[in-house]
């Protein structure tokens, strides 16, 4: 009898997992599909508060290619170079380097630099945008790094600065300083010109496009150059660059092209030796050469050759070989 009773104890126990497997199954059906339910809800709203990629929606030309790179752990904000030097700028440091041999041959810091964006090379030294980003309200000044005393000094601090300074240029004696906002507030970033060769008289401020402010991805102009009548102003981490013009009437600059270049964003400078352009690659820590690609949509002009140049005597014939397509 005892024997009976263990004997259908064990079938029971056996038989009940088979019993309940269906109502598991069941359960489990009705979860995964509560799960698909909540994704494809939650999905289009995810997508619509990720930023759209730069560049998805203006069209870039040719601009520059890279030639040469420099590796610098101090290539975090911007790259000047002169004829026999390249400078990498990091936040609270610059760093000059040897152009032929990329060898490190001083710095020069601060004790309160906090934020350096950008540099200029004037006169035989840098002029560098530096401030207080992010901390509020926006602090801005220019720091000067020279290089034959390594030193890095405040040469002027901005009363109640528009925005975050980020570069400054100098044309026809005038500075050009930009100051940015981010996020939400990136719109107001604005270009100020600065007369009587200092950084007190205001002339005259512009904005930016709509379509290039779009095209930012919430950050706003890193860097910045004249390259003949227009500004060439780079993304913060795209590799894109703008050129925009200053218009006759009005306050906002205009949008002439966006070109291609080797920088993932940030500050900009001429290359006096090639006359092409510096940046960095934040991520790669380089210094990076770039130089002026062609357009292969313009064709250039082709000169007739003068007759006087053109060979005399009988006409030549291709050989036979050749005329028939063979390989040569």
């Amino acid at each position: 009898m005892r024997g009976r009773r263990v004997g259908h104890r064990l079938a029971t126990m056996a038989t009940t997992p088979r019993l309940q497997r269906p109502h598991v199954e069941a359960g489990l059906a009705l979860i995964a599909i509560a799960v698909c339910v909540m994704v494809v809800a939650w999905w289009p709203l995810a997508a619509a508060g990720q930023p759209e990629p730069a560049t998805r929606s203006i069209v870039r030309r040719p601009g520059w290619t890279a030639q040469q790179a420099i590796a610098s752990p101090h290539a975090i904000q911007a790259a000047v170079v002169s004829t026999s030097h390249a400078y990498a700028i990091s936040n609270t440091t610059v760093a000059q380097y040897d152009r032929s041999s990329g060898r490190l041959m001083a710095t020069g810091t601060a004790v309160d630099a906090l934020h350096l964006n950008s540099g200029f090379f004037f006169d035989g030294k840098i002029y560098c945008a530096h401030s207080n980003y992010p901390a509020e309200p926006p602090e801005s000044d220019i720091r000067v790094f020279d290089p034959t005393t390594g030193q890095l000094s405040l040469v002027h601090r901005f009363q109640n600065p528009p925005g975050s300074l980020v570069w400054c240029v100098q044309r026809n004696g005038n500075w050009w300083c930009c100051f940015a906002w981010y996020r939400a507030e990136n719109a107001r970033t604005v270009v100020i010109e600065f007369a009587e060769s200092d950084f007190v008289h205001e002339l005259r401020r512009f904005t930016f496009p709509e379509s290039v402010v779009a095209d930012w991805d919430g950050m706003s102009a890193s860097g910045g150059i004249w390259d003949g009548d227009t500004l060439l102003v780079s993304h913060h981490h795209f590799p894109v660059l703008y050129r925009l013009a200053v218009p006759d009437t009005g306050t906002e600059l205009e949008f002439v092209e966006a070109l291609t270049c080797p920088f993932p964003g940030q500050g900009i400078a001429a290359d006096p030796l090639t006359g092409g352009l510096v940046g960095i690659d934040r991520a790669a820590r380089r210094i990076i050469f770039a130089e002026r690609e062609r357009d292969p949509t313009i064709s250039l002009p082709c000169r007739p050759t003068p007759r006087s140049d053109r060979p005399r005597g009988r006409r030549l014939h291709r050989p036979r070989e050749a005329a028939s397509g063979a390989a040569t």
